[in-house]
């Protein structure tokens, strides 16, 4: 067993492990509180379709936001167009980048790789105008003093490729965003992506390709983001929103939403076919959405339940769905099967996730305090019930091989167990309203 905490914590329940008795499996249903729709709508809002990058060998863009420090209102600079600028004497240790109409540069007292994550490095900007960094001199209504930073995922010697998380502050902007130089999907489901509800993604452990996607976290959004999957290929990801909105990045095809449907109860989760083309969404009544190749094999829609459904988790084969609740209850439909549940015991803190096993026979969930449940083949590695949490559990994801698990609290603090890697984390940089992990 192997825990990872990332900070203080707050205190948890004690661990239930076994296959115990619950709600028992339900092989059907009808969809009453969720209309079932197999395509068509819209996402409130969504991106209908791949990003035009996203299914080629390389990704070149940039996502730049500003930010008015006064006021806090954000515009976004888009470009399609990332070229190294002329007469810069561009170098591994400087470099100057046209942005389309905008500008940014860097300059390292040793050349940029891979991997860097830079603190106050020497920066340009100029993003419609508005100035950060070494050239924000030229306006002596701005101030002398900036900070900077350059977290470096992707970089070629000869400035050929790179990929790079850039910001920089000074008390009247703030300039955040990635810039991607003929980057490449170098590490697909490798490491993690950690995602909020306002639809920002962090990578660890990979090239953070799809954060170069873009996300919603650029868009103002009708919903909180409540549920990520990524594609086969790991070059694309979707994203749900709490109405049903979808959103699709690289090559994640957009098939269809609820975004335009009235939902008797929010969506709380999605998963994805096995093939990444088609996907489900969850309510929180248990009703299925099924779009793309998806199949409908039935929901909890037109049931009474004990507790609201969180969320869901498809079989390897994608013939097969279970649903839990916030109760531990578990609905299984298609080729899934029920190994258990804790439908009939008194939790200290509600379910708030799970995973399968690799190889579907089994499965894992984790309540809002840390503590893990097993069943199946699923193996109890550890868990986070008697750790002190500063913030509750609000997901898990299961290792490659089913060995182990990792937990992700609001905060983005990142607990491991069994051979679930721990690549890094967002706890203790301020944090909040983190949903998930995805790989």
């Amino acid at each position: 067993m192997t825990i990872t905490p990332i900070h203080t914590r707050r205190a948890a329940v004690t661990l239930v492990v076994g296959a115990l008795l619950g709600i028992g499996v339900l092989a059907g249903g009808s969809l009453a509180g969720a209309t079932v729709s197999t395509g068509g709508g819209y996402g409130a809002p969504h991106v209908a379709g791949a990003s035009p990058h996203g299914t080629g060998p390389t990704l070149t863009r940039s996502i730049l936001t500003v930010t008015d420090e006064a006021t806090g209102a954000t515009t976004t600079a888009n470009s399609d167009s990332v070229t190294l600028a002329t007469g810069c004497g561009n170098r591994a240790t400087f470099f100057c980048l046209a942005l389309g109409s905008d500008a940014f540069s860097v300059t390292t007292g040793t050349p940029l790789q891979a991997g860097q994550d830079l603190t106050d490095p020497v920066v340009s900007f100029n993003v419609g105008g508005a100035l950060c960094g070494m050239n924000q001199s030229f306006n002596t209504d701005l101030p002398v003093d900036y900070s900077s930073s350059v977290e470096v995922d992707q970089f070629a010697s000869d400035l050929s490729t790179m990929a790079l998380q850039v910001s920089c502050t000074n008390s009247v902007y703030g300039i955040t965003g990635t810039i991607a130089l003929n980057a490449g999907n170098t590490t697909p489901h490798q490491g993690y992506y950690l995602y909020d509800s306002l639809g920002n993604t962090y990578g660890f452990g990979n090239d953070s390709y799809l954060t170069y996607l873009g996300n919603p976290g650029t868009l103002t959004l009708n919903q909180p983001i409540v549920g990520m999957a990524t594609t086969a290929s790991g070059g694309g990801y979707w994203m749900t929103a709490s109405d049903g909105g979808v959103f699709a990045y690289g090559d994640a095809g957009f098939y269809g939403s609820a975004g335009s449907l009235q939902l008797n109860q929010p969506i709380v989760g999605m998963a994805a076919t096995s093939d990444g083309k088609g996907y489900w969404f969850v309510a929180a009544d248990g009703g299925i959405f099924a779009y793309g190749d998806a199949t409908f094999y039935g929901s909890m829609g037109s049931d009474h339940l004990n507790q609201p459904i969180v969320g869901m988790a498809s079989t390897p084969d994608g013939k097969g769905y279970w649903l839990v609740a916030g109760d531990g209850g578990i609905f299984a439909f298609g080729d899934a099967a029920f190994y258990g549940s804790t439908g009939n015991l008194q939790l200290n803190q509600p379910i708030v996730g799970m995973t399968s096993t690799g190889d579907g026979k089994g499965y894992w969930f984790v309540a809002a305090d840390g503590g893990v449940f097993a069943y199946g083949d699923a193996q109890f590695h550890g868990s986070a019930g008697s750790t002190p949490l500063n913030e509750p559990i609000t997901g898990m994801r299961s290792s490659p091989d089913g060995g182990g698990y990792l937990l992700v609290a609001d905060d983005g603090g990142i607990f491991t167990y069994g051979d679930a890697p721990f690549y890094g984390s967002l706890g203790g940089q301020g944090i909040s309203g983190v949903v998930g992990a995805a790989a």
